[in-house]
């Protein structure tokens, strides 16, 4: 229904669309590219190409995983130009949650848990973050996660359990460097 009325010129359902995806492109992008700017940069590219390429989604599989593969490639052609990365500390997921960490125990727990997970995510391979992104974050079926990075079902989901072992051990390698710090 939305992709019919972009179809027909319907600019409200096309900016609609946009709002519906942007924060799952934005996410998919900034796995793989580690930056922020980029991750937008590519979230943007990707809506202008789905706008330029609508007239060929056939329907055959769902819009969002024909979407997701176009900021998928997007994010991988940007990463191959860009073989240098930074992180700015005003964009860095610690800033994020520092500036926005209350005084609640609780909430600090979850802040912190928060924190070593990202840093967890971004020691790891582009491919096992977005692996993991994808199956955890983005509960995309395995069939799906398959047809978005062109790999069968069940090498994705070795992938995944490759990934979330790795996550494991970047995690641990993490927490025993900070009971470390604290001694």
């Amino acid at each position: 229904m939305l992709l019919s009325r972009i179809r027909t010129g319907d600019k409200l359902a096309y900016k609609e669309l946009i709002n519906r995806h942007k924060d799952y492109a934005f996410t998919v992008a900034y796995r793989i590219l580690n930056s922020r700017e980029d991750a937008e940069e590519v979230s943007q590219d990707a809506f202008m190409q789905v706008f330029s390429a609508l007239h060929s989604f056939n329907g055959e599989s769902k819009f969002t995983t024909w979407f997701y593969r176009i900021v998928f490639n997007a994010a991988l052609m940007q990463k191959r130009k860009n073989r240098i990365f930074t992180d700015d500390i005003e964009t860095s997921s610690e800033a994020f949650l520092v500036s926005n960490s209350s005084d609640s125990t609780e909430h600090l727990r979850k802040n912190e848990r928060q924190k070593a997970i990202q840093r967890a995510l971004q020691n790891l391979s582009a491919d096992d973050a977005m692996m993991l992104t994808l199956f955890y974050l983005k509960e995309q079926s395995l069939e799906e996660i398959a047809e978005i990075t062109q790999i069968s079902a069940e090498t994705a989901k070795v992938k995944i359990h490759r990934a979330r072992k790795r996550l494991s051990d970047e995690m641990k390698k993490t927490l025993k460097e900070e009971v470390r710090s604290l001694l």
